[in-house]
C-alpha cells in the first residue's frame, strides 16, 4: 500500500492514505520476510511496513490511521468517510487486501508466525527438511502441499472429508506424490508446541480418536476473504467478493484496485506492490486525460 503511495506522492498527486487500524495487512502477522527484493538478510513484516510508510511520507503522502466506514462512488469527486469525517477525491485506489481464513483455535493464534502460516511460498523455506502439515482439501491446499513437498521431509495433508475438493488433476498429483500423505476425515483440534510448532493434533471425525502428527509447521489453506464489504453496491465484485478489474480499472471510472483485494492467484507482497504501482500510474494518466478533456470542453464553450 505504501509503495503505491510513494508513486502517487512523487507524481505530485497529493495522496491521502486512509490506512485503517489494521495497516499492513497480513504482513503484520509475518515474523520474517525473506523473499522481497532489497532485503537480502530478510526483514520483520511490521518493520517492512513501517519502512514503506516512512518512504511514502517522505514524498508527501498523508496517512490517516482510521478505518473507512462508508464510500460513495456515484459521483465525482468521490466521497470517503471515516465516521463523520468526510474526504473527497478525484480518484480512489482500493487496496484493502484479503484475509486468510483460519481454523479459530487459540493454539493456532498463539503460534501464528512461529510455525503456523497461511502462505507456503512465504514461509515454507524456514522449515526445510522437516515434516509439515497442510490443512484443507481444495486446489489451494493441493498447491501448497505440492510446493512444500519440494523442501519438506514429509507433508501431511489434513482434510475433513474422504475425498479432495481440488480439481482432478491437482488431486491426482497430490495422491501420486511419494512425499505427501493424506489424513482423511480429520480435523485439527490443537497445534502443539511452545514456543514453536512441534505437532498437530487431529481428531478422526468418524471415530473421535485423537492423534498427533509430528510437524515443524502447519499451513492453513482453506481460502481467503477479500476485504470488500465496504464496496458492495458501489463497484462490481465477483461471486467470491473480489473486485473485478481490467488491469487495475474497476467498473467505476476513476476508481482503481490493487493487491489481494483483486488478486485471486498470486497473493504475494511483491505482486501487490507491483499492482499498486500499476494502479497509481493508471490513476495518474486517467486524471491527466480527464483534466485535458475538461479543459478542451471549456475552451470550446468560450
Amino acid at each position: 500500500m505504501c509503495i503505491r503511495d510513494s508513486y502517487t506522492a512523487r507524481a505530485n498527486l497529493d495522496p491521502l492514505v486512509i490506512e485503517g487500524f489494521g495497516a499492513g495487512g497480513q504482513l503484520m502477522l509475518t515474523t520474517d520476510v525473506e523473499n522481497y527484493p532489497v532485503f537480502p538478510e530478510g526483514i520483520q513484516g511490521p518493520e517492512m511496513m513501517q519502512t514503506f510508510r516512512d518512504q511514502a511520507e517522505r514524498f508527501g503522502a498523508t496517512t490517516v490511521a482510521e478505518d473507512v466506514t462508508r464510500v460513495d462512488f456515484s459521483e465525482r469527486p468521490f466521497g470517503v468517510w471515516v465516521d463523520d469525517e468526510e474526504y473527497r477525491a478525484q480518484s480512489v485506489i482500493i487496496a484493502t487486501g484479503a484475509t486468510a481464513r483460519w481454523l479459530g483455535l487459540p493454539s493456532e493464534e498463539r503460534l501464528r508466525g512461529f510455525g503456523v502460516s497461511s502462505c507456503a511460498t512465504c514461509d515454507g523455506f524456514f522449515f526445510k527438511d522437516k515434516p509439515m502439515v497442510v490443512v484443507g482439501g481444495g486446489d489451494s491446499a493441493a498447491e501448497e502441499a505440492l510446493f512444500l513437498a519440494r523442501m519438506a521431509s514429509r507433508v501431511t495433508l489434513v482434510h475433513r472429508r474422504d475425498e479432495l475438493r481440488a480439481s482432478k488433476i491437482m488431486a491426482e498429483r497430490v495422491l501420486a506424490h511419494d512425499k505427501i500423505d493424506v489424513r482423511w476425515n480429520a480435523v485439527v483440534e490443537e497445534v502443539v508446541g511452545d514456543p514453536a510448532v512441534e505437532a498437530v493434533r487431529v481428531r478422526d471425525v468418524e471415530t473421535g480418536e485423537l492423534s498427533d502428527i509430528p510437524s515443524a509447521a502447519m499451513f492453513v489453506a482453506i481460502g481467503h476473504d477479500p476485504t470488500t464489504g465496504l464496496f458492495e453496491g458501489q463497484i462490481e465484485l465477483d461471486d467470491e467478493g473480489y473486485v473485478v478489474t481490467d488491469g487495475t480499472r474497476t467498473s467505476v471510472e476513476g476508481v482503481f484496485a490493487a493487491g489481494d483485494v483483486q488478486d485471486v492467484v498470486y497473493r504475494q507482497a511483491i505482486t501487490a506492490a507491483g499492482s499498486g504501482c500499476m494502479a497509481t500510474i493508471d490513476a495518474e494518466r486517467w486524471l491527466e486525460e480527464t483534466a485535458a478533456a475538461a479543459e478542451a470542453v471549456g475552451a470550446h464553450n468560450e
